[in-house]
């Protein structure tokens, strides 16, 4: 039996022989990474931009095709009204003498260039063509002696049906728009467009 003083009954001294964590309590914690590595959040954080743009790169385009869709239904199904046209005077055919010519300018801004190269005293003695050169948009105006119509700037001509005869229009092919006329009471008249023409109450 151990009395008190028996050194055996002693609770061993605290200190330096204190008995350390187990080693391999240590070493499992010393291994346990605090945060997850970079290269995973990188890896992650990529492939949900790809994933983001791919989404907003497809919505993009059905956007587009659907708005080319709606485009082209659109313009099958209400197509765009033609222009309205209407005969407005242009000179009196007493005064419009046989040879002469003059410039007309249309209320939506086009010019033409109407002659009169016959006397016969119809509306066939009368012609009525755009004057904007289809080469390079020059004035082209009408040559009574030559009967033609004439491009000063590279020397363009056309016929008195418009089509070109000399210069780079008639190596394109080109020609010259021609504008419907008519004579009533004795007044020359001639059709186009009426847009750009004041309406009623309008200055």
């Amino acid at each position: 039996m151990m009395t008190p003083d028996d050194p055996e009954s002693q609770p061993p001294p605290m200190g330096d022989n204190e008995p350390s964590s187990p080693s391999w309590l240590i070493g499992e914690v010393a291994a346990t990474p605090a945060h997850a590595p970079d290269a995973a959040v990188e890896k992650i954080d990529r492939r949900d931009f790809l994933a983001r743009a791919t989404s907003v790169a497809m919505g993009a385009s059905l956007v587009a095709v659907y708005g080319a869709f709606a485009a082209m239904a659109g313009r099958f199904l209400y197509p765009a009204r033609p222009a309205l046209k209407g005969w407005l005077y242009v000179a009196d055919v007493a005064g419009f003498k046989r040879g002469a010519s003059l410039s007309y300018t249309a209320p939506d801004g086009a010019t033409v260039a109407i002659a009169r190269p016959g006397e016969a005293g119809k509306v066939e003695d009368f012609i009525a063509l755009s004057s904007t050169c289809p080469h390079l948009g020059c004035k082209v105006h009408w040559e009574g002696q030559n009967q033609r119509f004439f491009c000063p700037c590279h020397n363009g001509a056309f016929d008195p049906s418009g089509r070109a005869i000399a210069g780079p229009p008639q190596e394109a092919g080109q020609s010259l728009g021609k504008y419907p006329l008519r004579i009533d009471g004795g007044l020359l008249y001639i059709e186009v467009p009426l847009e750009g023409l004041p309406g009623p109450g309008e200055a």
